[in-house]
């Protein structure tokens, strides 16, 4: 039996190997308080900050102050360049019609976002910690490599979209590899704002998701979309005269909201505030606020992407190439180039949609999305570090020091993203960008599954753990989400139009597919269909949770 202070307790008579069960998942009992954890080389933790006490009231602004920050930082994955240019992409190709499909993801991105607080806040772990704990070492190595792909491919995305915003700024004096190393040294400069203070860090993250809502509200402003067709698009869930382009972004719209690493990075955020895990009112109330502060967060980042939609569906819906040719020319623009003297019609991306702003709105409407572009993806690329961060720490155990990891987490990501910038000029990155999405789209179901399995096991969330109602609800958005995703990845392999490529999507898939069948497994059987569970660990152990479980009830 474990000390009374660790976080791991098993139960009597059960098999273990280095304090871990074989046959079933082990308990987790919540640590007694957050200052009896062992987490010495953390960045984000070495500050936690105090709830206030002796609030008698139903719902206090005081506390909700106290447990704002992981949510926005949360909320910071909703905003990256890659959501943005899916938003954009949104608006020029499909108008008003697809805002539903945005305020549906948005809704599922917040109740998974919802799971992932509750396991961070009820055990006191991380999701990588809590799957370093509970899956054999092959399947916990693989799913570790995933999640870091997910966190390459979102990395990437962040970066180039820093470096093509600085582009914009300096009217191109500043080359894409010039903007990816200028955004690699300030990233780690920013990075190091923890060492003055947990809120201080979170205020900065708060003064950024402020530029981005005045830049994009902005533009917002400035082009007066058309109210009436805003709402209907919002709140009609169709999609008139539609075809195979308007599908394609319908689901890349929640393949750039959903991201996987967001999952690991929830989980772990909120174990910045100073909870007593042995209270289980305590417990309750942290749930309860932190659902309060990711809606309120997740709100703002949906308001924000709505603006950027409604700009480019209400001013560029249906516009065609030589429409943009002869208005850039007109106002002088030096990028005319960019677009040829055809009538297909227009496709934009992050730097072609700052240019048709300036050329039709002046060079203002240029520098200001830039600056929320720049706003945009260095949040985002600070916010992913923290999750390398935190899963590296999770999966691998590590006990480095933080210059190291954070060297470590950051060269993984920006190695491939620096050759990506030398070798592509700025005007022809959009195919990157869909081959990044795709990437994060099938690195979903390794966030979405085990989330579902553990906050679903008593063993692991006692009672916070999922009734039935949420095991169902969960288990088919979660179904529903990789479905739409894999549809998108689909798309993607089938146009690349080569017998290589099919072969080698075909091998990759089956591997894929058996990986995410054992996950698959797993979470059934946490989910409570027995009739699977022959030789998983992930069955519930019995009533037999020792002392410490009857103490956490008192």
């Amino acid at each position: 039996r474990k000390a009374s202070n660790d976080t791991t307790v098993v139960a009597k008579d059960s098999p273990q190997e280095n304090g871990v069960q074989t046959n079933q998942y082990s308990a987790i009992s919540p640590p007694s308080s957050p200052v009896a954890q062992d987490e010495p080389f953390s960045t984000y933790f070495e500050d936690k900050v105090s709830i206030p006490d002796n609030v008698s009231q139903v719902f206090s602004f005081r506390k909700l102050w106290a447990f704002t920050g992981p949510g926005f930082l949360m909320s910071i994955a909703y905003l990256d360049p890659g959501n943005i240019e899916s938003d954009l992409q949104s608006g020029a190709k499909a108008g008003f019609k697809l805002l539903w499909i945005l305020l549906g993801a948005t809704i599922i991105g917040l109740l998974l976002q919802r799971l992932a607080a509750r396991l961070g806040v009820v055990t006191g772990m991380h999701l990588a910690e809590v799957c370093n704990r509970q899956y054999p070492t092959v399947p916990r190595v693989i799913l570790w490599l995933m999640v870091e792909l997910a966190i390459i491919g979102s990395d990437m995305q962040e970066v180039i979209g820093c470096a093509i915003a600085l582009n914009l700024l300096s009217m191109g004096s500043i080359p894409l590899w010039g903007g990816v190393l200028i955004t690699i040294t300030d990233t780690f400069v920013f990075l190091f704002l923890d060492k003055y203070g947990l809120r201080k860090l979170e205020a900065f993250f708060g003064f950024l998701i402020t530029v981005m809502a005045l830049s994009f509200g902005y533009e917002y402003v400035l082009v007066k979309p058309n109210q009436g067709e805003l709402l209907k698009g919002m709140f009609v869930p169709y999609c008139a005269d539609c075809g195979p382009v308007q599908l394609e972004q319908a689901v890349g719209i929640v393949g750039a909201v959903i991201m996987p690493h967001n999952i690991y990075l929830h989980s772990a955020l909120v174990k910045s505030r100073d909870i007593d895990r042995k209270n289980k009112n305590e417990v309750k109330e942290a749930n309860k606020y932190y659902f309060i502060e990711s809606t309120v967060a997740l709100f703002i980042s949906f308001l924000i992407n709505v603006f950027v939609v409604a700009v480019f569906a209400q001013a560029f819906f249906n516009r065609t190439n030589i429409e943009m040719n002869s208005q850039c020319n007109a106002t002088g623009s030096p990028h005319t180039s960019l677009f040829p003297l055809n009538n297909n019609t227009l496709e934009v991306d992050i730097y072609k949609g700052g240019v048709v702003l300036g050329c039709f709105f002046g060079p203002a409407a240029l520098y200001i999305w830039a600056i929320g572009i720049l706003a945009a993806g260095q949040s985002s690329t600070m916010t992913g570090t923290y999750s390398g961060q935190f899963v590296m720490e999770g999966f691998l155990n590590l006990r480095w020091s933080r210059f190291a990891r954070v060297l470590l987490t950051r060269s993984i990501a920006i190695t491939p993203t620096l050759l990506v910038a030398i070798f592509q000029d700025v005007e022809h990155l959009t195919g990157m960008n869909d081959f990044l999405n795709v990437l994060q789209s099938m690195q979903l179901p390794f966030a979405l599954i085990p989330i579902l399995t553990f906050t679903s096991l008593t063993s692991i969330m006692n009672d916070f753990a999922n009734g039935m109602v949420w095991k169902i609800s969960g288990g088919i958005v979660i179904l529903v989400v990789c479905a739409i995703n894999m549809y998108f990845v689909v798309v993607y392999v089938t146009a690349l139009n080569s017998v290589l490529f099919y072969v080698f999507a075909a091998l990759l898939s089956v591997a894929y597919l058996c990986f995410v069948g054992y996950l698959v497994w797993h979470c059934l059987v946490a989910l409570g269909v027995s009739c699977l569970d022959f030789g998983s660990r992930v069955s519930n152990p019995p009533a037999v949770f020792i002392e410490e479980q009857s103490e956490y009830d008192s």
